[in-house]
């Protein structure tokens, strides 16, 4: 197993990655950032994706298809941030951790209601909603808890 430092190296440039630019890196780049061949890159990011955290690689492949909060597929909460639509987040829970990201900058969230169809926008701002429309909005899955990890994609 790669060495917790190595670990952690991983996962900020995985995820500032992503934050930069909006989609995540591939593991030779996770390599080239950590100095290290491209199969050893690979491996710590196959280590690090299989640590539990909420990632995950597109099934049969060494792509990054998620890695919490951000998704790297196309999912229906778009997040924009200064006007730049860029970034998906992993679900709608996870969507509002995205402002995490981005201190002091405000957040907005974009999905439809997967009840109904209509949008439902949140501005969020280091943590705090600045703006939900509609007002009195509330997030729930129709999933227990405990099987939450069965299939986190659908979670």
């Amino acid at each position: 197993m790669a060495d917790s430092s190595l670990m952690d190296q991983t996962f900020h440039y995985v995820l500032s990655t992503m934050v930069e630019r909006g989609f995540a890196p591939h593991y030779t780049e996770v390599a080239r950032a950590l100095s290290v061949p491209p199969e050893e890159g690979k491996k710590v990011l196959h280590e690090l994706m299989g640590t539990g955290i909420p990632c995950w690689f597109h099934p049969g492949t060494d792509f990054i298809a998620s890695f919490a909060p951000l998704n790297n597929l196309p999912t229906q909460y778009r997040i924009t941030v200064e006007g730049r639509q860029k970034w998906f987040a992993q679900c709608g829970f996870e969507a509002l951790a995205v402002c995490w990201l981005f201190p002091g900058r405000t957040v907005t969230v974009e999905a439809p209601c997967l009840d109904c169809g209509e949008l439902i926008r949140l501005d969020v701002r280091d943590g705090v909603v600045e703006k939900a429309e509609p007002e009195g909005i509330f997030g729930y899955i129709d999933i227990p808890r405990k099987d939450w990890r069965k299939n986190l994609p659908y979670s």
